[in-house]
């Protein structure tokens, strides 16, 4: 229960690789990848209004193959970034950035926008709270239902939820990059959920595939299901989001959260 009022399915979609692979040259495989997905139990898709390759773009593809939007479906996007001229958008031109993402969604209020803090380096390092603080401002004015913070340390975590309620927090966490484990701790304590990105890898620390392979054989999944079953087995507060450009890969990824993993598996991937 996303901020206690939004129900959705812990393996959802992540929009980032939608103009990846076939959808880089043809838009209309990453809409038939977010139709696909829809249709076999996600609801709840993570975007941002920077998430695209060339001409092809999350946002639009997600209005085109999903609009009007199925009540139940949850849409969490990301605000901080500033395409084209590089850094972080001040306090002050976050509304803008949350009013063209309800423009280019289609939505009159958006349900879940995170602040995106810093670059690539590790997280921290720099107060959010007159930046959370604006965003606060927009849920109050109504558009915005929930709010969320991505690449933060605890330290930040704290100074967002003393200017609002935070209902999510998106950091990178896998089976092998296990470092944020005192904040999703924290999340778990107090009920916020945890949403891991690069969940299959792709970030600082790869996922090692032949650490995984023993686990995958007598489950008879593929790899990467098992890091998927893993950071669903590894807290009840996460969430996973895996991102794809393929119809193969799609089904797979929501298949991963049918796979229960025994305490064995457990003990061998916490190794």
């Amino acid at each position: 229960m996303l901020g206690g009022d939004l129900r959705v399915n812990r393996l959802g979609f992540g929009a980032m690789r939608l103009g990846l692979g076939a959808a880089a040259g043809d838009p209309r495989a990453g809409v038939a990848v977010l139709r696909r997905a829809v249709e076999l139990g996600v609801n709840h898709l993570d975007t941002a209004g920077f998430y695209g390759f060339g001409d092809v773009r999350a946002h639009e593809l997600i209005r085109q193959a999903l609009s009007p939007y199925p009540g139940e479906l949850v849409i969490a996007t990301k605000v901080g970034p500033l395409v084209g001229v590089g850094g972080q958008a001040t306090a002050g031109q976050l509304r803008g950035l949350v009013e063209e993402d309800l423009r280019r969604l289609g939505v009159g209020r958006l349900d879940l926008v995170y602040l995106r803090v810093g670059g690539g380096a590790e997280p921290g390092g720099e107060s959010i709270g007159e930046r959370f603080a604006a965003l606060a401002e927009l849920r109050r004015d109504g558009l915005i239902r929930h709010l969320g913070v991505s690449h933060v340390d605890a330290a930040q975590v704290a100074e967002a939820r003393a200017v609002a309620p935070v209902v999510a927090v998106q950091n990178e966490f896998h089976v092998h990059r296990r470092d944020d484990a005192g904040v999703l701790a924290l999340c778990e304590r107090d009920g916020i959920a945890y949403v891991p990105y690069f969940p299959l890898g792709g970030g600082t620390r790869r996922i090692d595939a032949a650490r995984l392979a023993p686990v995958a054989a007598r489950h008879g999944a593929t790899t990467a299901q098992i890091a998927l079953a893993w950071l669903l087995a590894r807290s009840p507060v996460t969430l996973a989001i895996p991102g794809t450009g393929s119809l193969a890969h799609v089904a797979e990824n929501v298949a991963a959260a049918g796979i229960a993993l025994t305490v064995e598996d457990l003990a061998e991937l916490a190794a």
